[in-house]
């Protein structure tokens, strides 16, 4: 039995492209993304799932006014596809403990540094490299883990090292780490936990 996949996105979707590659190439095989979920209309990553052939729709936050009635709705709509487990894939949005505790050990996020090192509250998108580059590391990577109630703080379940070189900026770090860890320790991971779950 496939276990359902639902994917929570609120920009360009890269990570979301990288499950559907992985998922068409086989790397997937265990799990099926049925549904994919943005808090943000405009966000490119629903155009990836249409062309993908894959179910989406909008919960907004504000539209919806608080993040009890926006976490209500997120619950309600996953309960209903019957979704196995949910991968966070730059997904702007913290979730309380109402909903990690909802869906224990069925969530699973990619954080774009070698954990526990530049994570938690604040630590997202090129903010994580910049406080890599400025701290001088040698070595970051990205991590996939289970999703809690703390910002980055489930437990670990794969890691990839990419090396800094010379002249980095960020954004040329940020580019490196998806193509090089977040795009393949993402559907391994995925594919890991699908296959593990009873």
């Amino acid at each position: 039995m496939l276990k359902n996949i639902a994917v929570l996105v609120s920009g360009g979707g890269t990570n979301l492209q990288a499950l559907i590659d992985a998922q068409n190439d086989g790397i997937i095989k265990s799990g099926k993304i049925k549904l994919v979920i943005s808090n943000n209309k405009n966000a490119y990553a629903l155009e990836r799932a249409k062309n993908a052939g894959i179910d989406s729709l909008v919960i907004s936050k504000k539209e919806l006014g608080s993040q009890d009635a926006f976490e209500d709705e997120l619950i309600k709509k996953l309960d209903e596809e019957k979704i196995d487990l949910i991968v966070l894939a730059g997904f702007m949005c913290i979730l309380t403990e109402k909903f990690t505790s909802h869906f224990a050990d069925r969530i699973i996020n990619v954080h774009p540094s070698l954990i526990p090192s530049f994570c938690g509250k604040g630590f997202y998108g090129l903010k994580v490299h910049e406080a890599a580059l400025e701290y001088g590391v040698k070595v970051s990577g990205a991590t996939v883990h289970f999703v809690n109630e703390i910002p980055d703080g489930g437990k670990i379940i794969l890691q990839k090292a990419v090396n800094i070189e010379e002249g980095d900026t960020p954004e040329i770090l940020q580019k490196r780490i998806m193509q090089e860890a977040e795009w393949k320790i993402l559907p391994a991971a995925c594919e890991m936990v699908c296959k593990n779950m009873n």
